[in-house]
């Protein structure tokens, strides 16, 4: 029987298997994918972006999604540790803008190889193929988890593997592993062809917890139909983007954002859609996404600047003038937005006209329905309550013997590394407080 049980092979689960088994914890990593770290792979558009490079102090502001709660676990494991505990296992690692650390080969395949590696080099064994659907417990104590043999990633069930103690699994059967503590790393439900589905939520439940919605974050937002469509594939840069729920300004960011089919995505929208996502779950309300396209120029100097075109191509139409201030994509639905004519002659345009255009310039509103799907999102809002959780150990209060790390838990970040370092921080802590909890027994 394993000391630890530690249900989930990512970021948090991987690091919490390899510090548990370094205090001498028996530990057994449960992995329902036939390989671990499936979404590191695609973390960093697959460099997998370790950690972000900023001081510690400025990693809670950049885990909007409850971030405080993880102050005590990344003064416990910090970037610098991260980056030190790679480092001594000979992976070389590089700082590129915003601070993002990657793995210098480019290869997020070898941050997973350096952790498979350090779990086995400590102790700890690794099950892939196999998935958890419950706990063994009693009131007030987990004592071990369920299983089952599955293959296709556990698509559906399958072939026969190893037991976790010795022989056969039988097809799809479910089997019981005691243990003195479960570390559950079964991460959100995003991406769910990395395993990240939420499919471990019923057997949390079952147990009394306390869960927040699932809810996407760091997904493009989602406009009502037929509205951007003719701006599929247009990028604008140094724009400013802002949420309106029923008229009121509710988030604002500043830098780059696209068009894409069937949403609108990039840093700005990605960064304000956790904001969306809950307004659109819990208040039902009227949501808009107006964009300065000229944050530069007040409506005065854009107004001047105008009217040097005016003057300048006084033979030309209103299209042909607003064509010199937004790319091509965006002057029909400008001008639509203003309800103006792009055929008229500009010596025609007046004044209130321009004050039009200029509002529309100003405040290119766009409706929204939300956000995109959940599956969709690079990382989860929701998951574990913290109420449930001590921040210090990351262990379960109403139930001895569990602990949770990494994105299961209501928590979450920006991008640019921090949400792995939360992982990774997370993992640590509660690999540290089990293995100490057992051991001092």
């Amino acid at each position: 029987m394993p000391d630890i049980v530690v249900i989930g092979g990512g970021a948090a689960g991987l690091m919490a298997g390899i510090t548990a088994a370094e205090q001498g914890a028996s530990v057994v990593v449960l992995e329902r994918m036939k390989e671990p770290g499936k979404k590191m792979m695609i973390t960093g558009k697959g460099r997998c972006n370790i950690t972000n490079a900023c001081p510690i102090s400025e990693f809670v502001p950049n885990l909007p999604g409850n971030g405080k709660f993880l102050f005590s676990a990344l003064q416990q494991f910090t970037n610098e540790d991260l980056l030190r505990f790679f480092q001594e296992r000979g992976l070389e690692t590089v700082t590129e803008r915003g601070g993002r650390v990657f793995p210098a080969s480019g290869k997020a395949k070898d941050v997973i190889a350096v952790l498979t590696k350090a779990l086995q080099k400590a102790g700890g064994r690794l099950v892939t193929g196999v998935q958890a659907t419950g706990f063994v417990w009693k009131p007030g104590k987990i004592s071990g988890v369920r299983y089952r043999s599955v293959e296709n990633d556990g698509r559906r069930e399958g072939q026969d593997f190893r037991s976790l103690t010795r022989g056969k699994l039988k097809l799809g059967a479910e089997h019981t592993l005691d243990a003195d503590a479960v570390i559950v790393c079964t991460g959100g439900a995003s991406y769910p062809g990395t395993g990240s589905d939420g499919n471990f939520v019923p057997a949390l439940t079952n147990l009394g917890l306390a869960l927040e919605p699932l809810l996407p974050a760091l997904v493009p937002l989602e406009p009502e139909e037929g509205f951007t469509e003719e701006l599929e594939g247009l990028s604008l840069k140094n724009v400013e983007a802002t949420v309106l729920a029923d008229g009121k300004p509710v988030a604002k960011e500043f830098g780059e954002l696209q068009f894409i089919r069937g949403g609108i995505a990039g840093p700005i929208c990605l960064t304000m859609s956790r904001k969306v996502a809950r307004l659109q779950h819990f208040n039902q309300c009227e949501l808009e996404l107006s964009i300065d396209l000229k944050p530069a120029l007040s409506e005065e100097k854009l107004d001047a600047r105008i009217m040097r075109d005016i003057q300048e191509f006084s033979k030309s139409t209103l299209a042909e003038i607003v064509r010199k201030l937004l790319p091509g994509p965006l002057v029909a639905p400008v001008l639509d937005a203003a309800f103006l004519d792009g055929k008229k002659p500009v010596s025609q345009v007046s004044k209130e006209e321009r004050a039009e255009l200029i509002k529309a310039v100003k405040h290119f509103t766009i409706p929204l329905i939300g956000t995109r799907p959940l599956s969709e999102a690079i990382v989860t809002a929701g998951g574990v309550a913290l109420k449930e959780i001590d921040p210090r150990t990351m262990k379960a209060k109403r139930l001895a013997g569990l602990y949770f790390a990494g994105e299961v838990m209501d928590v979450d970040g920006y991008t640019g590394g921090f949400n792995l370092q939360a992982a990774f921080s997370s993992g640590y802590v509660a690999g540290i407080s089990a293995a100490k909890n057992i051991l001092k027994r």
